[in-house]
């Protein structure tokens, strides 16, 4: 058994800069890498650090400064970095067995037995892969095969990968090109800047009442699913009201269509439930996991419902790497995790306070506009005025580089600020990372000449 305290650390002692931001040795381990390495993500590309470690809630870069970590790989290490327990279990496996295609293994048995005695209602068939975008496919061509239809309705602004099926999901930006045929995106609910000028209860979510006017006006009335991401991540932590995700489910029943909840990013206790769904009590049909599911090491799944679980068989879900002894290992070692230290009531817990911080942060500063979030998946938006709440992207980049520097690592978006510290933290350092924040968005309306 390993020791609970593995990951205390005095709040005191973080963040600790000993060099400028990045240090010297992070510039030049990445202008080496970066002559080779090409399509940084905007985390990378605003701050360039090169980071040689990670402990629990911290990170320490090749220069010894050491962060405190709002970011958890960005939604991926949200038991901490290098739980001892999984990291035992990967080591476990790569001296043992690290790979036998799709074979059953003892391990993945006990994953595969896991994991159905945890989710949702009847998603009881399986299968494993090791990236999420991989599992978001094989869930459309499930969909397609379940239903032998081949269209799709998904949102603007949702994220479910980088593969083509996956793109066409979620046109995120020009440069991905056009989608594939079949594929229709709809406005979802995004009550701080409804798409419809409307404002919530009264709307009665009409965001429904358009994705039917796309189903009868746009698509030939072959629908396989509706597609969606329960919470938005890369959007900037948009949260729907109360009353969309039932409504969308009686929609999807009322035309045969499948419900696809992608929870590659909010899954496994990152709102504060095991499943971001369970939220609404609301059971998909079809549903991708991924990022904290493993803790860091690759592994993802597909679930689909009893009722469908045979259709996986027409698809060739298989893959090379998904379902190996290592990913099994971890996936099941972080599932005990999260039960045993009762994370995703901690989670639920620090969601909670931190929202309550940040919504006294927006009361004190005119470039805050919105807070919002479930959990430990939370996001502040900057805007230039709050009542024409124009998007102030200016401030979002420098409010993160000015963070960064004093010691954060987390994630921009434009000009939403992104938060997703481990599940395991403590309160004391949530509420210094969020202090953090606080100083530089006051830095930044400073350097704007905000009074």
């Amino acid at each position: 058994m390993y020791d609970k305290n593995w990951a205390k650390v005095d709040v005191a002692s973080v963040p600790r800069v000993k060099t400028e931001l990045p240090g010297p040795k992070s510039r030049e381990m990445h202008a080496r890498a970066s002559k080779y390495m090409k399509g940084y993500s905007s985390q990378v590309r605003l701050f360039p650090v090169v980071f040689d470690s990670g402990k629990g809630c911290t990170l320490t870069d090749v220069d010894g400064n050491v962060y405190l970590d709002f970011s958890s790989g960005i939604y991926v290490t949200g038991l901490g970095h290098c739980h001892p327990k999984i990291s035992e279990a990967v080591a476990t496996y790569a001296h043992k067995l690290m790979n036998c295609h799709d074979f059953t293994t003892e391990i993945k048995m006990k994953l595969l037995e896991k994991l159905a005695s945890i989710t949702m209602g009847d998603l009881n068939g399986f299968q494993l892969y090791d990236s999420g975008t991989t599992a978001v496919e094989a869930g459309l061509r499930c969909a397609r095969a379940a239903t032998n239809r081949f269209e799709f309705i998904s949102f603007w602004r949702d994220f479910h990968g980088k593969t083509m099926g996956a793109v066409s999901c979620a046109i995120v930006d020009h440069t991905q090109g056009m989608r594939a045929p079949g594929f229709f995106l709809a406005p979802r609910p995004y009550c701080y800047r409804c798409p419809f000028g409307k404002t919530h209860p009264e709307c009665n979510c009409y965001c429904v009442d358009f994705v039917e006017m796309i189903i009868k006006n746009e698509t030939t009335g072959r629908v396989a699913a509706i597609v969606l991401e329960p919470i938005q991540g890369w959007a900037g932590t948009i949260v729907p009201p109360d009353d969309f995700m039932p409504k969308l489910r009686a929609l999807c029943d009322k035309y045969g269509a499948l419900l696809f909840a992608d929870e590659v990013l909010t899954c496994m206790g990152r709102t504060g439930k095991m499943f971001c769904m369970e939220h609404w009590n609301v059971v998909p049909d079809i549903m991708t996991l991924g990022k904290g599911f493993g803790n860091g090491f690759p592994v993802t799944a597909m679930c689909v419902s009893d009722k469908y679980k045979d259709t996986v068989e027409k698809i060739s879900a298989s893959s090379s790497y998904g379902g190996n002894p290592m990913a099994c290992a971890a996936a099941l070692a972080s599932l005990e995790v999260i039960e045993e230290e009762n994370l995703c009531e901690r989670s639920a817990h620090l969601g909670e306070i931190m929202l309550k911080r940040m919504e006294q942060m927006k009361e004190n500063h005119k470039i805050i506009g919105d807070v919002r979030g479930k959990g430990c998946l939370l996001g502040i938006e900057l805007v230039k005025d709050k009542t024409s709440k124009e998007p102030f992207d200016e401030a979002g980049r420098l409010v993160y580089q000015k963070a960064f520097q004093k010691g954060l690592a987390w994630v921009p978006a434009g000009h939403i600020l992104r938060l997703s510290p481990p599940l395991i933290m403590d309160d004391d350092l949530a509420l210094k990372g969020l202090d953090i924040i606080e100083e530089a968005v006051a830095e930044v309306e400073k350097h704007f000449g905000y009074q």
